[in-house]
């Protein structure tokens, strides 16, 4: 399974640099050259403008990133279009390896797109009530808030459901981008 780290959870420094490693980053700019990098797109579940979305598509092409993390995308039916669209023109700028991250199951429709999704984001305790309906095999998962004892139990289950991809953190979300200033949230290792 390929690790996945969001913008709020960093590997540590001792991570070993690899191809099965990608980093979602926040803004363009500095990275550690051998990971697969991905360029975080806020799609704000469908509202932002398209122009706004190029606009960030078009700076992260620049930084050199290997592909995008389209992220708080939308999963029902009406946001396809613009999704798909975002899609094609990342694939035109040479942007091919995207991450669609709705956090949860999205419509059938999506699946023609030909890009990998995250069908869960969200806490442990959920993650572990979770029935996994409308995921497929091989999609994302990212569970955060794990208990420390409990990240192996949850990379296991992570494998179980069928993940192809994803993180299993002690780091949260909800934690401002401030509190990493000094180094790094605590991810799976």
């Amino acid at each position: 399974m390929k690790t996945l780290f969001p913008p709020y959870a960093h590997p540590s420094p001792s991570l070993p640099l690899d191809g099965d490693t990608w980093i979602v980053r926040e803004a363009p700019g500095e990275r550690r050259s051998l990971h697969q990098s991905l360029g975080r797109v806020d799609l704000d579940w469908g509202s932002r403008s398209l122009a706004d979305v190029l606009a960030d598509v078009d700076a992260w092409r620049a930084d050199g990133a290997e592909g995008l993390f389209l992220d708080r995308a939308p999963a029902g039916s009406g946001g396809v279009g613009p999704v798909a669209l975002t899609v094609r023109l990342a694939a035109r700028r040479g942007l091919h390896r995207v991450v669609l991250n709705p956090g949860v199951p999205t419509h059938p429709l999506y699946r023609d797109l030909g890009v990998r999704i995250c069908t869960f984001e969200g806490p442990w305790e959920a993650y572990q009530n979770w029935d996994g309906d409308g995921s497929k095999t091989g999609d994302g998962h990212i569970v955060h808030g794990v208990p420390t004892a409990l990240l192996t139990a949850a990379r296991r289950l992570m494998g179980r459901r069928g993940a192809g991809f994803g993180l299993a953190t002690d780091a949260s979300p909800y934690v401002s981008a401030g509190s990493f200033a000094g180094g790094a949230g605590s991810g799976d290792r």
